[in-house]
């Protein structure tokens, strides 16, 4: 019995990973609060393309993640309709095709923001840099999918 309810509880909280909501930021730059007012303390800035994972959605404020764990508030408005991911790993090696052989695209340096173009089959993204450059890397080198 109990084994069931671990494994139930385990489908629960791998389910909800998979549909994790991310939004990303717009505006050039945007402050992060401890709570959902501007007159709450500051945290910190996050700069435009920054990708942030929604925990909580309410009509002027959305409390959010960061790549990091941490958690804070911001106001809806400054996130747009693009998705980004960040670079998490040392380097993200871009592929032409989603494979591990194909040649490489280009190569995105760590905590560098790619737009995400598809989500491909086998664990990849089709993702596209700043100066236009597309390829496929993993999804485990990128945060925010």
């Amino acid at each position: 019995m109990r084994t069931r309810a671990a494994l139930a509880i385990a489908a629960l909280a791998a389910s909800g990973a998979a549909g994790a909501d991310f939004r990303t930021v717009e505006e050039n730059a945007a402050v992060l609060y401890d709570a959902p007012s501007r007159a709450a303390t500051r945290l910190f800035v996050v700069s435009r393309h920054y990708p942030l994972e929604v925990i909580v959605n309410l009509d002027a404020w959305v409390k959010v993640r960061d790549h990091t764990g941490a958690l804070a508030w911001i106001e809806s408005k400054a996130f747009g309709a693009r998705r980004m991911v960040l670079v998490t790993a040392p380097a993200a090696e871009a592929r032409v095709r989603p494979e591990d052989a194909a040649p490489l695209a280009f190569v995105a340096a760590q905590n560098v923001a790619l737009e995400l173009v598809e989500i491909a089959p086998a664990g990849w993204l089709r993702v596209r840099a700043a100066d236009g450059a597309d390829g496929y890397v993993r999804a485990s080198q990128v945060w925010g999918t």
